[in-house]
């Protein structure tokens, strides 16, 4: 047996499906797993996980997740993680908290950054700072301020959780674990449930670390071009340290029910006409087979996975509801499938059962069409090879893959070797099986483990909720005596003070990082051909694309008169789903699914540099192969000259879809509604974001919804207005990525396809911008609050350069992390700086606090000012931000961002300007925005989303400044 840095090798194999070759390795002494995959992705990853089975509810987990991140053996400073976000290259830098595990990755292009943090993460997770203090931060703690003040529940993870509580799809998911899997430890809540967190104490906190963080539990994984030896010795320095520990961390199987199950649920609503939510749960087989899982995936896909899928389908034919949805989860050591209705009654839940047990019963005996299994099969096998994670790191990706099966002792790189399983699923197929068929009967149809889930709406649970969290904490007050009272007032101020007090120097400087040395001088240019095709606009991006042609069709949206820009999100989706000519949308959307990698209509506004007027476009995103890119071209000259957009029926089910998804992404997302908001009011680009997809749209399609049945003629009017006004050369522009060779084979379609589209002339239109300019609280059944506050910079003369990105990060990563999460306990509190609109907004999320939040806003002005900020701070902001700058882009995105600075107009000498501006900011760079800010806070508007009785006792103390309107 040879060993190399502590390390045998048990296992060497090739897998093709990632470009990789993949080593398993055992480290001898600890026996600590090792994946390592090898490649030439510059994207290197790095990760460790650990199976953490959670005791009970009371977050466990997740809490200690967010605990090992405040400091360690080695970093022994209260955020090394903050550090390493202002100081790092990083592509991706964080943890995330499961059923099961908690996974630690991260992932860097630049190698010395990569071992940098390789290092932190190792020392956190191995060596963490595990004090009182950490728990009461990150996890919960009474909070008193005075013997006689009223006493509170504080705590990073314990607001988050009350965040995630307010909303009824996390409710409903929640439910639904809990429903399949009684017996074992997916019915306990690894993320913490808030009636529960306070029952944690510190020795079960310290003890859970102690038992599951060790070596023997570890799974580690490493890919990309790193080299590999290197790998085992970084690890052993660590792993080297420990003995061998026979740790018990399975989760149990859950025996099967002899029959279904029933359960329902209260969540808070606003009111009584809030619509309830339904689904239909089943468990699976044990995870193993990766054929089954892959045909199961496939299977959801054809059931779910499109508008023309029979069982979504049947759903809104059946007017029931308004939104359907489906998933398979396959994450667990059993796997589940859920398919449900969001927006229906709560008495019609037993209809919607029926009509799901009713269709699956029909397709497992009539069979599924043939049309709709080719379509999902090209679909999901084009997005198996394609590979295409966006942002997300692939190493990243196919690490939890790996997990999947390897948490569970089975092998790592079966999920990841899905040539040989998917090859026999298609020759079953294609050999007539009724594979799909059967899997309905097998899996859905005979299987008595399945479990109806509803969540109802109650306006008085917020109450409720409310009264028992009030009730527990004077039970817990009058348990204690006077004496203790006073202790508790001193541990307040004690964790404040704490909190307050600064990392020393020679703690900061245990940090790694990089210099200002190793950082490129110039961008990284992304190629860029532009061209016209039948008098059309046409840019070309020669990327390595492993054969795909990705085609965007961009459609201005200045064209269109200001009261057609709400419509526009529903446009996109009637061009792809109400049919085209002769096809009903069904037929069209398997001609999609059978001959492309998907098309898909997006929209996107920005604000243009040195001019009033947004870039508003839709694009049109397409992808297939060479070979399939005529008919790609043919699907797209139907859709956009002949979407049957006088489809009444069909498009009044895609206005309650959307209605139903921007309502359930409110409680998830209320900062990003309520910047949207504020960003409507101070530019064209937020007025025209807004309409599309913020509160305004959603006042929009609440509107459309009730008029559906009477005012019909004048809505199909205004769609084919949109048509008009979009489908002609004169406000078009087309973005091609791909290689040079499939560039020459696309052109000559490209322009044929250009040349049978209208050529009518194109002007842009006026907008006038019409939002609300005073303060505004916006109301939501919400135990938390959505704190935004912003400006212009440009109207008190400030031209936002490069360096202010530089002050922001700085900020995002002290100031705003202290005061608004580490003190003040949100998720989340940051500021935002849009370059070229000028404006600057503050926001938190899931915040307990409201105008205490604004209150350290107005502060951050006299914090820049006074405060002593180190050369070495402003270095490690300034390495953050060039970390944005070069952010890691797949060849797609390399082609979707230049089309974009084209759009903008944007340079190479203008954006090589900005990061020559970055490079070169000073600590007096900080000081002079903090004298903006301060002029800009008398002028900043204010905007808040949470719940009425936060905003209302806001506004008593504030004499009413927040002018009030209902959202949810």
């Amino acid at each position: 047996m040879t060993i190399v840095h502590g390390f045998e090798l048990t296992g060497e194999r090739g897998l093709p499906e990632a470009n990789s070759t993949a080593l398993e390795y055992r480290h001898v002494k600890t026996g600590a797993r090792l994946l390592s995959l090898v490649n030439d992705d510059e994207n290197k990853v790095f990760g460790v996980a650990f199976r953490t089975p959670p005791p009970d509810s009371t977050g466990l987990p997740h809490i200690l997740e967010h605990s090992v991140l405040c400091g360690s053996r080695k970093y022994p400073v209260k955020d090394p993680f903050i550090q390493l976000a202002k100081g790092s290259l990083n592509t991706f830098l964080n943890a995330m908290t499961y059923s099961d595990k908690t996974v630690y990755p991260t992932a860097s292009q630049n190698l010395q950054d990569f071992y940098n943090l390789v290092d932190v993460y190792l020392d956190a997770v191995f060596h963490p700072r595990l004090t009182p203090a950490v728990l009461k931060q990150e996890g919960w703690h009474f909070e008193i301020d005075a013997p006689d003040a009223p006493i509170s529940y504080k705590g990073v993870v314990f607001n988050e959780m009350k965040g995630i509580f307010s909303s009824p799809d996390a409710l409903l998911s929640d439910l639904s674990m809990e429903s399949l899997f009684p017996d074992n430890e997916y019915s306990r809540h690894s993320g913490g449930d808030p009636r529960r967190i306070p029952d944690l104490t510190f020795v079960a906190f310290k003890a859970f670390h102690e038992r599951y963080y060790h070596p023997s539990n570890a799974r580690i994984y490493f890919y990309g071009d790193d080299d590999p030896t290197e790998r085992l010795r970084l690890l052993d320095a660590y792993l080297s340290e420990f003995n061998r520990a026979e740790i018990d961390a399975p989760v149990g199987l859950q025996p099967a029910f002899a029959a279904p199950r029933r359960f329902v649920r209260p969540y808070p609503a606003s009111d009584a006409d809030a619509k309830a939510m339904m689904q239909v749960n089943w468990m699976l087989a044990e995870i193993g087979d990766v054929e089954r899982e892959l045909g199961l995936s496939m299977l959801n896909h054809i059931l779910n996975g499109t508008p023309a899928s029979p069982l979504r389908k049947a759903l809104l034919d059946s007017g029931l509801g308004e939104e359907a949805s489906g998933s398979f989860e396959d994450g667990l050591r059993q796997s589940y499938i859920s398919v449900g209705m969001r927006g229906i009654e709560a008495a019609d839940a037993d209809k919607v059962q029926a009509l799901i047990l009713s269709t699956l019963e029909g397709l497992a005996k009539d069979g599924i069409e043939r049309e709709a299994v080719e379509a999902s099969l090209n679909t999901f096998e084009f997005s198996l090879r394609e590979r295409n994670t966006g942002r997300f790191p692939r190493g990243l990706s196919l690490m939890l893959h790996a997990l999947t099966y390897w948490l569970h002792g089975r092998d790592p790189l079966a999920p990841l070797a899905f040539e040989a399983p998917l090859a026999r699923v298609k020759e079953r197929v294609a050999r007539g099986e009724r594979y799909f068929e059967d899997l309905i009967a097998q899996h859905l149809i005979a299987n008595p483990h399945r479990t109806t889930t509803i969540v109802t709406p109650d306006p008085e649970q917020a109450g409720h909720d409310a009264a028992e969290e009030r009730a527990r904490l004077d039970a817990a007050r009058a348990r204690m005596n006077k004496g203790e009272i006073e202790a508790l007032v001193e541990d307040t101020r004690t964790l404040k003070r704490q909190q307050e007090l600064p990392d020393t120097p020679a703690a900061l400087a245990t940090i790694p990082s990089l210099t200002l040395a190793d950082l490129p001088r110039e961008n990284r240019r992304i190629p860029r051909v532009v061209t016209s095709c039948a008098d059309t606009r046409v840019l070309f991006h020669d990327q390595p694309t492993n054969g795909i042609v990705y085609f965007d069709l961009g459609l201005d949206l200045h064209t269109l008169p200001a009261e057609l820009v709400p419509y526009v999100e529903l446009f996109g989706r009637a061009l792809l789903e109400t049919g085209a000519g002769e096809m009903d949308f069904v037929q069209l959307s398997r001609r999609i699914g059978r001959s492309t990698g998907g098309i898909a209509a997006r929209t996107w506004t920005s604000a243009v540099e040195g001019s009033d007027a947004a870039a508003a476009w839709m694009l049109l995103r397409t992808k297939a192969m060479p070979e399939q890119t005529g008919e790609l071209l043919a699907i797209l000259h139907d859709v956009l000259t002949r979407a049957r957009l006088d489809n009444r029926e069909r498009f009044h089910q895609l206005v309650l879809e959307e209605k139903s998804q921007v309502e359930s992404s409110i409680p998830f997302a209320g900062s990003r509604y309520a910047a949207l908001r504020l960003m409507s009011g101070l530019s064209e680009a937020g007025w025209a974001a807004e309409q599309m997809g913020g509160v305004s749209h959603l006042d929009f399609l609440r509107r459309l919804a009730d008029t559906m049945a009477t005012g019909w003629d004048a809505i199909h009017r205004d769609l084919e207005r949109i048509r008009e006004a979009l489908v002609t050369r004169g406000a078009m522009i087309c973005n091609v990525t791909t290689d040079a060779a499939n560039w020459e084979r696309f052109q000559p379609r490209l322009t044929e396809f250009l040349s049978r589209l209208p050529n009518a002339p194109a002007a842009a239109a006026r907008w006038t911008l019409s939002s609300k300019e005073g303060p505004e609280g916006l109301t939501i059944p919400s135990k938390v609050n959505y704190v935004v506050k912003g400006g212009d910079l440009r109207r008190l003369g400030v031209e936002p350069g490069g360096a202010l990105a530089v002050v922001q990060k700085y900020l995002n990563t002290t100031w705003l992390w202290n005061k608004v999460r580490v003190q003040g306990g949100a998720y989340g509190g940051s500021c935002s700086l849009d370059r070229r609109a000028g404006v600057f907004a503050f926001s938190s999320y899931r915040d307990p606090n409201l105008l205490e939040t604004l209150r350290v806003y107005d502060e951050t002005a006299g914090y820049l000012k006074d405060s002593d900020i180190s050369g070495e701070e402003v270095t490690r902001s300034i390495i953050g931000v060039i970390g944005h700058v070069d952010d890691y882009l797949l060849p797609d995105a390399k082609g979707l961002v230049s089309l974009r600075r084209y759009l903008l107009g944007e340079t190479e000498e203008r954006l090589q300007r900005v990061r020559d501006e970055i490079l070169s900011t000073r600590v007096d760079d900080f000081r002079a925005f903090g004298a903006a800010l301060a002029r800009l806070a008398g002028q900043a508007r204010v905007v808040v989303m949470g719940s009425p009785e936060a905003i209302a006792a806001a506004n008593a103390q504030r004499g009413g400044f927040l002018e009030v309107s209902k959202v949810l």
